[in-house]
């Protein structure tokens, strides 16, 4: 592994770095190596969950990157099975043990189903906060309803909403009602898991500046304000999403990127909200 590069350093916003490392369907020793490469390269943001069963891996890789934990932005969601005010204290502790780390800084409800309680779940991310086992309470999946309910009950800041947002799911109304509220937005599956790569409009911006469909994605994401998170296996990829993060969009590359109107959800179960 070639880590002699300078390592790149991403600005943040509201401390939060502004391009992260997704890590769905990662798992074993390549992806603590993939957890590492990215880490020395640059990355802070590292975004798991224990739906993906893979926090003990990540955790290996950031343990052997060695990075000054201060610099590090770690986030884990919780799984639906432990929204309870006792499974929430609970996994969170369990989530902590795994990551091998002192605390979380960005801790999510997964989605708002299965056990999830806003009263109960909520006063229970509150206590980790105050306890000092996470220092932020994030919501994933969530629409303006459930985030209207979650500010109302929660007795700590609603620090981020992590939703799916591409060029084919542009999220406009539940970003403004986000960015209203103060709540950051993170963009997961932000190249809608490959779909960008058949957009003739994305290709022809690519062309325009000599780089990938995914960077024109990702940056176009950065323009909107929300912060993406991609997954990256191949260090070829996670080298090319940093270094050329962001790329310079004109208005008129956002406008033609504006102006694709038809959707392409790519995460869609039968109990999220949307669906209800």
């Amino acid at each position: 592994m070639d880590t002699s590069d300078p390592t790149i350093i991403l600005p943040r916003k509201k401390g939060l770095p502004v391009l992260g490392l997704g890590t769905w369907k990662m798992s074993g020793p390549s992806c603590s190596e993939t957890i590492k490469f990215a880490l020395e390269i640059g990355y802070r943001h590292i975004d798991t969950a224990q739906t993906y069963g893979n926090e003990i891996d990540v955790g290996n890789g950031i343990s052997e990157a060695e990075i000054v934990r201060d610099e590090l932005f770690i986030a884990t969601k919780l799984h639906t099975d432990n929204l309870s005010y006792k499974g929430v204290m609970n996994a969170a502790e369990y989530s902590v043990d795994r990551l091998q780390t002192e605390y979380l800084d960005l801790l999510y409800i997964h989605w708002p189903s299965g056990t999830y309680d806003p009263e109960d779940t909520l006063a229970g991310f509150a206590d980790l906060r105050d306890d000092g086992v996470i220092s932020h309470v994030g919501v994933s999946n969530f629409e303006q309803q459930q985030l209207d309910i979650a500010l109302k009950e929660c007795d700590a800041p609603i620090f981020a909403n992590q939703i799916e947002m591409h060029p084919f799911l542009h999220q406009d109304s539940l970003r403004a009602h986000c960015e209203s509220n103060d709540i950051l937005v993170v963009a997961y599956s932000p190249i809608a898991r490959g779909a960008i790569f058949d957009s003739p409009e994305l290709e022809a911006i690519s062309k325009k500046h000599g780089v990938t469909e995914a960077e024109v994605s990702l940056s176009w994401i950065q323009e909107k304000g929300a912060i993406p998170i991609p997954k990256a296996s191949s260090e070829n990829h996670i080298k090319k999403n940093i270094e050329s993060f962001p790329i310079t969009l004109s208005i008129e590359d956002i406008n033609v990127i504006d102006s694709i109107t038809h959707e392409e959800r790519q995460v869609d179960p039968e109990f999220a909200p949307w669906n209800l």
